[in-house]
C-alpha cells in the first residue's frame, strides 16, 4: 500500500541540551471540546462548510473550521477542528490526500493497457483547474505520490490515489480517459487520508451527537472516540522542542532562537513548516524553520524558527 511523504519519512531525533521531561497530562474530554480535532466522515450531499456548522451546533460552540474541502458529492475523511483549535487548519490544509475514486472510462480498453497508463501519471504532473473552481484556472504542477489499481470490471475502474494537497481528482480521471484516447469521468470518491488522519479514526455527525448525549450521561466511551488532541494535527510535521525558558516568550508570539532549543528532528530544512513542542509533547507553536536541523546544531545564537501562530490551551498550563 502507498504511503504519503510524512509517512515514509526517515529521520532522528537530534538532541542540542539534555533535560528531564514531565510526562504529558492527557487533555479531558471537556477541554477537547473545545480544544481538539475531530474527523467526520463527511456525508454526500453537504459542504465541508456545513458539516463544520453542524459540529459547532452539536457542540454549541463559537467556531468551528475544517480541514480540507469536499465537494458535495465526495464523501470520506474531513478533520474538523473544535473551538481554539481551529487555528491548527493551517498545519492540515497543506498535507497529502488519499482517495479511493471509481472512474468510468467511456470505451472499451484491455486491463494491462489501463494499468500501464495509470502508472505513468505517478510523478509530477500539471492540471489546470476546473470551470469551476475556486482559484484561477492556469496551469499547475501536482505531484501524485502512488496509484494503485484496486480493481478493474468492465469500464469501471477502481483505483486508491495518494497526491498533493490540489489535486483535481475529478480532472485526473479525464485525463487518465485522455491518455487512454477515450473519454473517462470520475463516477464516485472517497477520501480515505487528509494528512495525518485517515478513515480508520473517522466518525459520523450521529456519533457525535450520540456521543455528546451519553457523555452527559455520564458514558464518555463513544465520545472519547470522537476526539482527538490537536497534537494530533501536526503528526505529519517535523518537530523542534523547546525549553522551558523559551515558553512563555513564544507563548507571546516571540520567535524560538537556538539556545532555547532542546531538541530537533534531523531532517528539517530552512523554510519548514515545523510544529513547536514541549518536551512533555504538548504543542506550543507553528512556525517557519530559520535554519535546517544542522545547522542549529552546529549554532549558539540566532533564530531557528520563525513562530507565525501560538496555540493556547484552555487551562494554559505548560511544564518541559
Amino acid at each position: 500500500m502507498g504511503q504519503l511523504p510524512f509517512e515514509r519519512r526517515t529521520f532522528e531525533v537530534l538532541v542540542k541540551h539534555e533535560v528531564k521531561t514531565v510526562p504529558v497530562v492527557r487533555d479531558s474530554l471537556s477541554t477537547l471540546l473545545h480544544y481538539g480535532i475531530i474527523v467526520v466522515n463527511k456525508p454526500k450531499g453537504p459542504t465541508s462548510h456545513m458539516v463544520s456548522e453542524y459540529v459547532q451546533r452539536i457542540l454549541a460552540l463559537k467556531k468551528a473550521g475544517h480541514g480540507g474541502t469536499l465537494d458535495p458529492g465526495v464523501t470520506g475523511v474531513l478533520p474538523v477542528a473544535l473551538g481554539s483549535a481551529t487555528r491548527i487548519v493551517q498545519a492540515l490544509l497543506p498535507a497529502g490526500k488519499e482517495y479511493v475514486c471509481l472512474m468510468r472510462l467511456h470505451d472499451d480498453r484491455n486491463d494491462a493497457e489501463i494499468r500501464r497508463v495509470c502508472a505513468s501519471f505517478v510523478g509530477v504532473i500539471t492540471q489546470k483547474p476546473p470551470v469551476k473552481s475556486a482559484v484561477k484556472r492556469v496551469q499547475r504542477e501536482r505531484e501524485i505520490y502512488y496509484l494503485e489499481i484496486l480493481e478493474i470490471e468492465d469500464r469501471f475502474v477502481l483505483f486508491r490515489v495518494g497526491c498533493q494537497a490540489g489535486t483535481y481528482i475529478r480532472k485526473l480521471c479525464e485525463q487518465i480517459g485522455k491518455a487512454l484516447g477515450t473519454n473517462a469521468h470520475m463516477q464516485q470518491l472517497v477520501r480515505t487520508k487528509a494528512g495525518p488522519f485517515s478513515d480508520e479514526q473517522w466518525v459520523t455527525l450521529q456519533d457525535l451527537e450520540d456521543g455528546l448525549a451519553l457523555f452527559k450521561e455520564g458514558d464518555d466511551r463513544l465520545l472519547a472516540k470522537c476526539l482527538h488532541p490537536i497534537e494530533a494535527g501536526v503528526r505529519h510535521l517535523p518537530k523542534v522542542v523547546l525549553g522551558d525558558e523559551a515558553i512563555t516568550p513564544v507563548m507571546n508570539g516571540v520567535d524560538l532562537f537556538v539556545p532555547g532549543v532542546l531538541r530537533l528532528d534531523s531532517d528539517i530544512a530552512e523554510g519548514m513548516l515545523v510544529a513547536v513542542m514541549t518536551a512533555s509533547g504538548r504543542l506550543l507553536a507553528l512556525g517557519s524553520a530559520a535554519l535546517s536541523s544542522a545547522a542549529v546544531m552546529q549554532a549558539q545564537k540566532g533564530k531557528a524558527v520563525t513562530v507565525e501562530k501560538v496555540f493556547r490551551r484552555p487551562t494554559d498550563t505548560y511544564h518541559v
